[in-house]
């Protein structure tokens, strides 16, 4: 009796111990299937996208955040889609991607706002996901739009991230010029399309502390620490942590200066070889990279 006991206990040890195994391999393997699908989308990437991972870092920041296959993500002011082309083949034909561009009540205040530019803005809702599918690959993620301000009460409660890259300074600048509060809206659309816990992923110019508040207010592209965090924290959302992965201490702008000097804009130096050779060795903008939570 007693050897058929242990028999039957070492037959039920050896049975558990495959299935804990296989738990630890089956973590390693999904593991390593993100770092594939990311390193495949980087490197799918043109050689001039490439050529800014040295200042912008896609692969550190998206891991930073955390977002990965299969997310629900909402990518404020995604453009001609330098991060979005990397997006929809990393997250996947489980994951989704929103695109939210700026409030159609706000693209009217930009100086260079003409007659064209205000159509084009005007039929991106419809453009924007058509041209985006084409980017996607064989097993890309599907895509959604809407502009800041008229989040569509369907998608409340459904995102695994909202992710802002170098957006936050436009919507501070227009906090208070026409219909106003386009930041405190926008952030609190991010708050409220994410799932509890969900992250708000944030890189922005980054203004030095010694800087004059006037001057950092986004005008010049730049903001400050603090003043991002508190807005932030004022949505709701909780402070979770930074990194310094996309800091560059060779960016130290004058009050004369913004952020558009810098490349890849060179805006200023376009028809002066020389200056645009000093931006070009001062490289891209300094910027803060900071992660932040839903609370529960």
């Amino acid at each position: 009796m007693n050897k058929t006991l242990v028999l039957l206990s070492a037959v039920f040890l050896a049975a558990c111990q495959p299935t804990e195994k296989s738990a630890e391999t089956d973590a390693v393997d999904a593991a390593d299937s993100m770092q594939d699908r990311i390193a495949e989308a980087l490197d799918a990437q043109p050689d001039e996208v490439k050529a800014r991972y040295r200042y912008r870092h896609p692969r550190e920041t998206l891991e930073f955040f955390g977002i990965a296959p299969g997310m629900t993500i909402v990518e404020g002011l995604p453009g001609r889609g330098w991060y979005t082309k990397v997006l929809l083949p990393y997250l996947g034909g489980n994951g989704h991607l929103i695109g939210a561009s700026y409030s159609l009540e706000m693209w009217p205040l930009f100086s260079f706002a003409n007659e064209e530019f205000l159509a084009e803005r005007n039929a991106w809702l419809g453009n924007w996901p058509v041209e985006a599918e084409g980017w996607w690959g064989d097993d890309g993620a599907t895509v959604a739009a809407y502009h800041l301000g008229s989040m569509p009460d369907g998608i409340a409660g459904t995102a695994d991230a909202v992710f802002l890259v170098r957006v936050l300074h436009n919507l501070a600048r227009f906090e208070n010029a026409g219909q106003g509060d386009f930041l405190t809206t926008a952030l609190a659309e991010s708050y409220a399309v994410l799932k509890p816990g969900g992250i708000l992923g944030v890189v922005q110019h980054h203004a030095r502390d010694d800087m004059p508040d006037d001057w950092a207010d986004g005008s010049k592209g730049y903001l400050k620490r603090q003043f991002v965090i508190e807005q932030i924290e004022q949505a709701g959302f909780e402070f979770v942590a930074e990194s310094d992965m996309n800091a560059n201490d060779n960016d130290q702008p004058g009050t004369d200066d913004f952020v558009w000097r810098l490349p890849p804009t060179f805006a200023t130096s376009r028809d002066d070889p020389d200056l645009k050779a000093q931006y070009e060795a001062v490289g891209e903008s300094n910027r803060m990279t900071l992660k932040f939570r839903k609370p529960r």
